[in-house]
């Protein structure tokens, strides 16, 4: 079930219930805040009310007892397609992409009839994954869309689309998640938090329900307080990004360096907005720094332990910059 996203839920519900949809939906904001679980609920609510009997039940909600719901739960329902980066079978990893071969075996699907009832969906998740030539065969699928065909387009960055994907579909945005849906979404998620332990999950979120989610489970606090002291202090002798550095050496998890990646360049920005002057100009580009290493790190197989120095210094230049004042 969505939370905290009540307008972008009742402007689909509405245009679902009048039946007066777009057939295509960009699902547009920042990572976590709920887009891929509204996509999931908008497709249980479509294909269960399409196949009968109609729902009597507010926004995109469907019984769990439904058997189209079961079908869709389960990943085996024949009207609905959910296009993601695969394992890839030598490495282990995710792939950097989604391939196009993935995207072309949509035009067989959308050339089938229907099995349950006159709709079908698809999801990408996400569309910012899609290699070019994947995008560009997306983009014929949106122009001739077959009929009672919906398509959710998922993206964290949708200003870095192709301008006539985004222009074929109707755009909802999602904002952060305010405290009070983290706190709801945490209490029945991660019930193993203690009361103090999420507030403080929920302050180095940054209203990302999918990061405090990730964040619960890897002891991060350790990592916070080091990555603040740099920031705030710098690090004239390297030792402290040495230190850092070294949390993440052979036996690092893969999920505790992936979260961190994800949380020092939030860090940043949420210094930067207590700065004015030349130190918030410092403090952005740095984030912009830390944004570039943190995307790239993983697609190009960077080091962990040399990433995180490299962080290390990001990180310190701003506290530097702020010192000479």
């Amino acid at each position: 079930m969505i939370v905290g996203q009540d307008r972008a839920v009742a402007q689909f519900a509405s245009a679902w219930a009048a039946r007066k949809l777009h057939h295509a939906w960009l699902l547009a904001g920042p990572r976590g805040v709920g887009k891929a679980t509204f996509a999931h609920d908008a497709a249980r609510r479509v294909l269960a009310e399409a196949a009968g009997p109609a729902l009597d039940l507010p926004g995109l909600d469907a019984t769990d007892d439904h058997p189209i719901v079961k079908l869709v739960e389960a990943g085996s329902h024949p009207d609905m397609r959910w296009l993601q980066r695969l394992v890839n079978e030598k490495t282990g990893n995710l792939n950097r992409n989604i391939k196009v071969d993935q995207v072309r075996e949509l035009i067989e699907f959308l050339g089938l009839t229907t099995a349950l009832s006159p709709w079908r969906v698809v999801v990408v998740d996400t569309v910012d994954d899609l290699e070019p030539a994947g995008a560009n065969a997306l983009l014929k699928m949106l122009e001739e869309p077959p009929a009672n065909t919906l398509f959710f387009l998922i993206s964290n960055a949708a200003g870095r689309l192709l301008p006539t994907i985004r222009s074929r579909c109707r755009r909802l945005d999602f904002h952060d998640l305010d405290d009070d849906a983290m706190t709801s979404i945490l209490e029945a998620r991660a019930p193993q938090l203690s009361p103090a332990e999420r507030q403080r999950t929920i302050a180095m979120s940054f209203g990302s329900a999918g990061r405090a989610l990730a964040f619960s489970d890897l002891d991060l606090g350790k990592l916070e307080d080091a990555a603040l002291a740099i920031l705030r202090q710098g690090d004239p002798t390297n030792a402290k990004r040495s230190s850092l550095a070294g949390e993440f050496g052979r036996k690092a998890s893969a999920d505790r360096y992936a979260a961190f990646l994800d949380l020092a360049p939030s860090l940043i920005a949420r210094e930067a907005r207590t700065m004015n002057g030349a130190a918030q100009e410092r403090a952005v580009d740095a984030y912009a720094k830390a944004r570039e290493l943190a995307s790239l790190a993983p697609r190009l197989s960077l080091d962990p332990a040399a990433t995180v120095f490299q962080l290390g210094g990001i990180l310190a230049a701003v506290a530097e910059a702020s010192l000479k004042r």
